[in-house]
This record gives structure tokens, C-alpha cells and sequence, in this order.
């Protein structure tokens, strides 16, 4: 691929992503100076010329949110301000997505908030992986790609299969009503290899807190896969695992595309492995996850394939569908082999 169009710079909690993505493409990571005064103000620089070329910048508003995400708007306005042609923000993880519309009176929307934020700073296009809510992409009015782990959590799945020798039925379940659409897509794409799905119903009390109500589906003796977009203080996923074990399911297995792994969650997390409720917790790189936030049973699986496909297609202007369509057809691929 040229690297005379465009430039790819990562920021702070996007730089080892950005590292992987730049040698998949076989291009060079931009450097982009990043200083912080004594009172905490921002300076960000880019230190070789933008002007004329397409600027694709990785970051993710992951903790800490507020400083990754002002950081993450002043460098924008650099760029812009730079002469770039035009500015593409690539946030694997979107923070504040989850504030997305009105739960109770006098609340703000501050998904929109940011998504003004960031159109105004002088991005040109966002691209974001697995948007808490699809319909967000709306708050914003520049083009926006939600691009979907879909596919990564297939392959990770029969990866499990083949590594851990699994016989018994596969189900997959979603831990709220919200994800069951994402839990179809993914049991669509496993084919034959799934038998059902689940959903557990709960309700939210308070924020991060979840009270299991009841599994719909059958999960008895089977090989249950968890999918939801995100693990935060993983109050929810480890009263889903703990209720279909419940239930009678036989294995426990939790997917989830960002691992925020805020607190208590690792130690929520490695209790729930310890008592036998969940044999492995899998989550992607979208969140550079600290050593500090790592436990034993913890999986981290690359996102990076899919985004520098992604960015790959975008700077040949050919279709982000046809991307979506090649990883599908490794999956059908992988899924002739295991059948065998």
C-alpha cells in the first residue's frame, strides 16, 4: 500500500493498536507529539506535515475517559489546523456511548454531546467497533462506521471448540434483551455449529448493577457462550454465567467485545472462574487493558485485522462490505474443517 496519502497516528490509549494496525499495513506510524502542562492542559503536535493528506487517528475514550477524550479532540484540531485533507477517528472504544438517551428527567444525552464535540473539533469521519447502541451513529453529522466483532467472536468461538474439544451443544446467550440481536448474528454466522440461543432477562436497579430475573432458552447440559459489547464492573456477566450454571448449563464461556474492567471487576471476574461459573473470560483489544486489571482466565484477542482491512478498503475507496463478506467466508472455511 502507498503511504504517500494518507497518515495514520495513534494517541495514547491508541498507541499499541495503532503499532499493530501500521504493520499490518506495512506503513509507518506518524509521530504525534503529546505534552502535558503542570496544571494538566494538553498540547498535542504532529510532528511531520499533514497538509493535503487523509489523516486516519486511533484513540480510544477509555480511561481515563476525560483526559483520553480531550486529548483526543485537541489533536484533531491540530490536524485541522494543519491543512489536512481530511480527518478519519478511528475510537474502538466510544466512551460515554452508554449515555444515549433519557433514562430519567433532567438527564443529559452525552453521547450526542460528545458526538458534537468531535464533529466540531474537525473530523471528517468516525469509525468506532461495536457501538453500545447501533442508532447513535445518528447523533452524529459526519459519515460514521460501527464496525461489528461479529466475525472475531465466531472464529474466537470455534477456536474454543477445536482447542478445548468441545462435543456438547453450543448455545449462545445474550445477557439482556439489548444484545440479542448481536448473539443471532453471531449464532447466523456459526451455522450448524449452534443449536439455539438464550437471553437472560434482568433489570437495572441503579447504574452497574443488574439483578437476574430469568433465562429464556435451553441451556441444560450445554456449552453456553456469553456475547455482549462490554465488561465493565462485571456485575451483569457474572450473574448471567452464575444463572445458567444454575440452570444446568455445563460450561460457562464470557465474550465480550471492550473489557473496561473497572473496579470490583477483576476480582469479581477471578472469583467467578475460581468457583467453577466461567472456564474463560474473553475480551478484544479495543481498551489496552493494564496489567493491574489482568487476571488468570483472561483471554485478549486482536481486533487489529479488522480495522486495518477497514482502513485498508477506505484508502483504496472499495467497499467495507467486501470486507465484512471475506471474513465470512474464513468462517464458513473454518467451520467446513471442524465439521469434517
Amino acid at each position: 500500500m502507498e503511504e504517500k496519502n494518507y497518515s495514520i497516528y495513534g494517541l495514547t490509549a491508541g498507541d499499541k493498536l495503532t503499532d499493530e494496525i501500521c504493520k499490518l499495513l506495512g506503513v509507518k506510524k506518524e509521530e504525534m507529539e503529546i505534552n502535558r502542562f503542570a496544571d494538566g492542559e494538553i498540547l498535542t503536535r504532529a510532528v511531520n506535515s499533514v497538509r493535503g493528506k487523509d489523516i486516519y487517528i486511533i484513540q480510544s475514550i477509555s480511561n481515563p475517559v476525560n483526559e483520553n477524550l480531550m486529548e483526543l479532540l485537541i489533536a484533531i484540531d491540530a490536524l485541522k489546523r494543519g491543512s489536512a485533507q481530511t480527518i478519519n477517528v478511528i475510537i474502538p472504544y466510544f466512551g460515554y456511548a452508554r449515555q444515549d438517551r433519557k433514562a430519567r428527567g433532567r438527564q443529559p444525552i452525552t453521547c450526542k454531546l460528545v458526538a458534537n464535540l468531535i464533529t466540531t473539533a474537525g473530523a471528517n469521519r468516525v469509525m468506532t467497533v461495536d457501538l453500545h447502541s447501533p442508532q447513535s451513529m445518528g447523533f452524529f453529522d459526519v459519515p460514521v462506521d460501527d464496525l461489528r466483532t461479529t466475525q472475531e467472536m465466531a472464529r474466537t468461538i470455534i477456536r474454543k471448540i477445536q482447542e478445548d474439544n468441545i462435543k456438547e451443544e453450543i448455545t449462545i446467550v445474550s445477557p439482556d434483551h439489548g444484545g440479542l440481536v448481536r448473539a443471532r448474528e453471531i449464532a447466523d454466522s456459526l451455522g450448524n455449529l449452534v443449536t439455539n440461543i438464550a437471553v437472560i432477562d434482568k433489570r437495572r436497579p441503579k447504574p452497574n448493577v443488574s439483578e437476574v430475573q430469568f433465562v429464556l432458552g435451553d441451556v441444560k447440559d450445554k456449552v453456553c457462550f456469553i456475547v455482549d459489547d462490554m465488561i465493565d464492573t462485571a456485575g451483569t456477566i457474572c450473574n448471567a454465567a452464575k444463572a445458567l450454571k444454575q440452570h444446568g448449563a455445563k460450561d460457562v464461556y464470557l465474550l465480550a467485545c471492550h473489557g473496561v474492567f473497572s473496579n470490583p471487576a477483576r476480582d469479581r471476574l477471578t472469583e467467578l472462574i475460581k468457583e467453577g461459573y466461567a472456564k474463560k473470560v474473553i475480551v478484544t483489544n479495543t481498551i489496552d487493558i493494564p496489567e493491574e486489571h489482568r487476571f488468570e482466565g483472561l483471554e485478549i484477542i486482536k481486533i487489529a485485522e479488522l480495522i486495518s482491512s477497514m482502513i485498508g478498503a477506505m484508502v483504496a475507496k472499495k467497499s467495507l462490505s467486501d470486507v465484512y463478506q471475506a471474513f465470512n467466508e474464513k468462517i464458513k472455511t473454518l467451520i467446513k474443517k471442524i465439521s469434517k
